[in-house]
């Protein structure tokens, strides 16, 4: 008699960080466990110090909850609570983010399809204008020709509404931190998060990464949850600014192919300046101060920098330059650009 193994299915973590969350607590904890039966819940505490430990306690006593030490940030606070999980699928997801019914299966049918696939992201729809893509994510990410980040949905400041225009599964650069599913082979074959980053683009260097081994990321369109934004970081925080300005040049640096890092970097530099002096005119001197000091750190970070690198990085990134036809072009919306 022939026996016929049945190939065991993966399993997966869901796993919020939390810094202070009581509030999201009580507002989404309640929608992601009735809609996510498939899953295990964690959470990853980075050091709390308001009550959101004591009020999971008493009243989600059966989630599992992991301590780090101290405020490690995003890319280090997963890092570090990661090593006590061991569920086949990482299922990052802000504390922020209304999750919907039905939003899993269709992800894990896609990482079914193909074993290429490292890693996932949903429709990210906004919390409070629930008919309109979200900041962070929107309907995937992509990169352009100077290293600018932008989405489907989303163009700098530009938000489209969503109108079923990105209901496809497609496979994208780079998907968002605010919900982002990936294998645990692949998240620790590429060494997780890069810890120097602390917050603020550490996935799409992960992703970089991650294509440059080979490896897909994706978007499912089949899958939608709302993020509030802003909910882990006031968005309006030059802090944040500080953040993104220094991340995307340590990423640039760190993932850039030989024959383009240099000219593009230089360049680079130039237009955070153009950067730094219109914040003087649109949101005052301390978001200027906020670049300048990025990109001081970025001096001081870059022989580390240069050790990361990786002989032979291929060149692939979106050949768009998104600064010229925003700007200049005034297209808006993914689909209007060239």
């Amino acid at each position: 008699m022939e026996i016929y193994q049945r190939k065991r299915l993966p399993t997966v973590a869901i796993v919020i960080l939390n810094y202070n969350g009581i509030t999201w607590f009580k507002k989404f904890l309640s929608g992601i466990i009735t809609y996510s039966s498939e899953a295990s819940i964690y959470i990853i505490d980075n050091a709390s110090t308001d009550d959101s430990i004591n009020y999971l306690n008493e009243h989600f006593p059966n989630i599992k909850i992991i301590h780090n030490q101290k405020n490690y940030g995003y890319a280090g606070g997963y890092n570090e609570g990661l090593k006590s999980i061991s569920e086949d699928i990482y299922c990052f997801l802000n504390s922020d983010v209304e999750v919907t019914e039905n939003w899993i299966s269709p992800i894990l049918s896609l990482f079914k399809e193909d074993a290429s696939i490292a890693a996932i992201q949903p429709k990210i729809l906004s919390y409070r204008e629930k008919n309109k893509f979200e900041f962070a994510g929107a309907a995937g990410g992509f990169i352009d020709n100077l290293g600018y980040p932008f989405c489907r949905g989303r163009i700098f400041f530009s938000i489209e509404k969503d109108s079923g225009q990105y209901n496809n599964n497609q496979e994208i650069f780079w998907a968002t931190g605010a919900c982002l599913f990936i294998r645990k082979k692949d998240f620790w074959g590429q060494k997780g998060f890069d810890n120097d980053f602390f917050a603020h683009m550490e996935e799409i260097d992960l992703c970089w990464r991650l294509k440059n081994v080979g490896r897909k990321i994706f978007y499912c369109g089949e899958s939608t949850v709302y993020h509030y934004g802003g909910g882990t970081l006031d968005p309006y925080n030059p802090h944040k600014t500080y953040l993104n300005f220094r991340n995307n040049l340590l990423m640039l640096i760190k993932n850039l192919p030989a024959s383009k890092v240099l000219w593009i970097f230089l360049l680079r530099l130039i237009l955070d300046g153009f950067a730094g002096i219109n914040f003087i005119f649109s949101n005052g001197w301390k978001y200027c101060w906020a670049v300048i000091r990025a990109h001081f750190s970025v001096y001081k970070m870059l022989p580390k920098y240069l050790k990361k690198r990786k002989a032979g990085l291929p060149d692939y990134f979106d050949k768009k330059n998104i600064v010229f036809q925003y700007f200049i072009k005034k297209r808006t919306k993914y689909t209007h650009l060239k």
